[in-house]
């Protein structure tokens, strides 16, 4: 018996950190394909056209895997969640990817850890203030107006979407569900994306323009890789690890967006992009050197039953 334990806890423990390798560099790169997508789509239809087909096959990956569908009451919850998160959380990021280099997208998504920190009332030590300080001064240099600054515009709604997402992420967290993953996934996409076509069609329809190769490629990409994969991934990550520990994998986001920007969509880098890049990530890392205190009940470590699937 205790042989078998270990292995499940190997296993388990393996399985999250490939979901935080996948989390890590597939989110970091959905900034590119956002910025191509949104080309053609309008914020509110990229949530519609992306998440009501991820949803689909979610849900049909749970009717394969004989998954249990979660109690009536536990629905609204989870479809709060999804709307937060991907209604919400998405449309705002696209809005701001129209207006910002998808790098400073995902710079600002650095300080998601300091956040789900701060909200889950974690005592933190003198470093994880320090990094709290560093983290938030990495921000306001990235916002700050000057000729060579993004838009702050773009910058503030980008602001506002890390707040709402980690306090999202939280909430989900809050209550086991007695639905399966793939299920709880597909509930949530499917809210999300029925709302944002809703909105999309009130506010303009779905696209702005044609839509051309790139943006439907990218559009894929979001679908199968951003939503299927990475959604997925972080729903089992915050079952799994607590809350700052899941929100690091905004740590490697920036360096995968920075270069797949630059090099593949020729966005400029600038010195005060380098030097609020450092500093986030700088604040970021001081995060994880603090220790939650002994006190702490161990139950309320893991962020939720929930997963993450993203962006």
């Amino acid at each position: 018996m205790g042989g078998s334990h270990r292995f499940t806890a190997r296993r388990r423990g393996m399985l999250a950190w490939l979901a935080y390798a996948t989390v890590s560099v597939v989110w970091g790169s959905t900034f590119l394909a956002i910025a191509w997508a949104i080309d053609s789509f309008t914020p509110f239809g990229l949530s519609a056209v992306r998440f009501i087909p991820a949803a689909l096959i979610a849900l049909a990956i749970g009717r394969l895997r004989r998954e249990p569908w979660p109690a009536w009451r536990e629905v609204p919850r989870l479809a709060s969640v999804g709307v937060l998160l991907l209604t919400v959380c998405m449309a705002l990021i696209a809005w701001a990817e129209a207006r910002v280099a998808s790098g400073v997208t995902a710079v600002m998504a650095g300080v998601i850890p300091l956040l789900l920190a701060l909200m889950a009332r974690q005592s933190l030590a003198m470093r994880g203030w320090l990094g709290l300080a560093l983290g938030f001064l990495g921000v306001a240099l990235l916002m700050w107006p000057s000729a060579g600054s993004p838009d702050f515009a773009g910058c503030a709604a980008l602001a506002l979407s890390t707040v709402i997402w980690s306090w999202a992420t939280l909430l989900g967290g809050k209550k086991a569900s007695s639905a399966g993953h793939f299920t709880q996934v597909g509930i949530e996409m499917a809210s999300a994306g029925a709302l944002s076509l809703v909105i999309a069609n009130a506010t303009g329809g779905t696209t702005h323009a044609p839509v051309s190769h790139a943006a439907l490629l990218a559009l894929g990409y979001l679908i199968v890789f951003g939503s299927i994969a990475a959604y997925s991934a972080y729903i089992y990550l915050t079952k799994t690890w607590p809350a700052a520990r899941v929100g690091t994998y905004a740590f490697c986001n920036p360096v995968v967006a920075v270069a797949l920007g630059c090099g593949l969509r020729g966005e400029p880098f600038r010195p005060a992009m380098g030097a609020a890049l450092a500093l986030i990530l700088a604040g970021v890392a001081l995060l994880q050197v603090p220790r939650v205190e002994a006190s702490t009940p161990k139950r309320q470590s893991p962020v939720r039953p929930f997963p993450q699937e993203e962006y």
